[in-house]
C-alpha cells in the first residue's frame, strides 16, 4: 500500500511492517488544518483494518518542534459558522484521538520542542512517547479562550499522570517540561533530539518482531482495561484475548504457551 496522496502527512513504510508518519507542515510547526484533518483521519482510518503494519512512527517534520496546536487560520471553518458545522468539526478533531486508540497498530510518538494543543492530544493518544531533552507540553486549550479539556485531554491525561497533577496543567495552561514529563510518567524516553529516531525504531523493531495479533490484543486490553468499570470487566477482556492467542499458536502449529506456566 501507498499513502502518497497525501500533503500535509510524510508516510513511509521504513522498515517491513513499520510505518513512519510525518506532520508535514514544517513552515507552521505542523499545525492541524482542515487539509490535514482529512488526510490523518482517512490514514488511522485506513490503519485500522491494514494487516501488514505492525507498528507507526509519529513524528513532526518541523525543526523547531513537533506541533503547534491547531492553525487558527486554517484549521478553523469560517466564515461558514453554523452550529452543526461547528458541531460536526468539533467531533472529527475528537475522532483522531479515538482512531488512535481503535487501530490496532502501537503508536511510538516521537516529540522533540513543543508539543500543543492538539500536538499535546496527539502524543497523548499514541502508546508510547519518546521524547528529546527540549520537549515540552502544553495544555493550550485554555489559554486560547475554550475550555481547558478537548480533544481527549481530559480522559489521557488523568490517566497517564495522576489527576491531581492532570488538574494543574489543564486549568493553568502551563507547560510542562521533559524533566517533568519523565517525572510524571508521560514519556518512555528521554533522549539529544539526534537520538530520538533510533530510539524510537529501537522500539519498533522490538514490538515489529513480536507476533502481530499479541500486540493487537495488548493494545486492546489496556486500553479496554482504561475505561472499564473495574477488575472483573478487566479480566474478562484479558481471558478473552489470552483464548484467542492459544487458539492463534496451536492453529499456527506452535506449542501452546499454557503448558509451559
Amino acid at each position: 500500500m501507498t499513502w502518497t496522496n497525501y500533503e500535509t502527512l510524510k508516510v513511509e513504510e521504513i522498515e517491513p511492517g513499520i510505518l513512519l508518519v510525518g506532520l508535514n507542515r514544517p513552515e507552521k510547526l505542523g499545525a492541524l488544518n482542515l487539509q490535514m484533518l482529512d488526510e490523518i483521519l482517512d490514514l488511522w482510518g485506513s490503519l485500522k483494518h491494514n494487516l501488514d503494519i505492525r507498528v507507526v512512527i509519529l513524528k513532526g517534520e518541523a525543526e523547531k518542534g513537533f506541533c503547534g496546536g491547531l492553525d487558527m487560520n486554517e484549521g478553523v471553518p469560517v466564515p461558514e459558522y453554523t452550529a452543526p458545522l461547528m458541531f460536526d468539526w468539533q467531533t472529527r478533531l475528537g475522532e483522531i484521538e479515538l482512531f488512535m486508540r481503535q487501530m490496532p497498530q502501537p503508536i511510538i510518538c516521537v516529540i522533540h520542542g513543543a508539543a500543543a494543543g492538539a500536538g499535546f492530544s496527539f502524543a497523548m493518544a499514541s502508546d508510547i512517547r519518546v521524547i528529546s531533552t527540549d520537549a515540552r507540553f502544553l495544555c493550550a486549550y485554555v489559554n486560547v479562550g475554550i475550555g481547558g479539556a478537548d480533544m481527549g485531554s481530559s480522559y489521557f491525561l488523568p490517566r497517564l499522570i495522576g489527576a491531581g497533577r492532570a488538574y494543574e496543567f489543564m486549568l493553568t495552561g502551563r507547560i510542562m517540561t521533559a524533566e517533568e514529563a519523565m517525572n510524571l510518567g508521560l514519556a518512555s524516553r528521554c533522549v539529544e533530539r539526534e537520538e530520538l529516531m533510533d530510539a524510537a525504531l529501537d522500539l519498533a523493531r522490538t514490538m515489529a518482531a513480536k507476533d502481530p495479533l499479541a500486540l493487537r490484543m495488548t493494545k486492546e486490553a489496556i486500553n479496554h482495561s482504561l475505561g472499564c468499570a473495574g477488575l472483573e470487566a478487566a479480566l474478562a477482556m484479558e481471558n478473552r484475548n489470552q483464548i484467542m492467542m492459544m487458539m492463534h499458536n496451536i492453529m499456527e502449529g506452535r506449542s501452546p504457551v499454557y503448558r509451559k506456566r
